[in-house]
């Protein structure tokens, strides 16, 4: 699946052994779930998202998921900014974080 701004919005959306291309993936979405899926060139990912997510390989970026949990073996960026999600609601595990911002 490639696209800018893949699946925005998206209600119970179940993505299985998906390679997911393009910026800014499945944002604001609710009852999201991925599984052994792959993501390329996908920074901002997750943004405001209720999210379950297996991800094989690296994401270039996370942003502000909302709650869930998201597991991936690398992640290249990872911002966690205070006023707009609560960090207790997400659990985030990585084999390797590149670069957190907890703002």
């Amino acid at each position: 699946m490639k696209g800018e701004y893949l699946g925005w919005y998206s209600k119970n959306l179940t993505l299985v052994r998906c390679r997911i291309i393009g910026t800014q993936p499945l944002c604001y979405c609710k009852g999201l779930v991925l599984e052994d899926c792959t993501m390329e060139g996908t920074d901002f990912s997750f943004e405001r998202s209720e999210v379950q997510a297996k991800v094989m390989g690296k994401i270039l970026g996370v942003k502000n998921p909302l709650s869930g949990s998201i597991e991936a073996d690398e992640i290249g960026e990872l911002l966690m900014e205070k006023e707009y999600i609560n960090p207790q609601r997400t659990v985030i595990k990585a084999g390797r974080i590149e670069k957190r911002i907890d703002a």
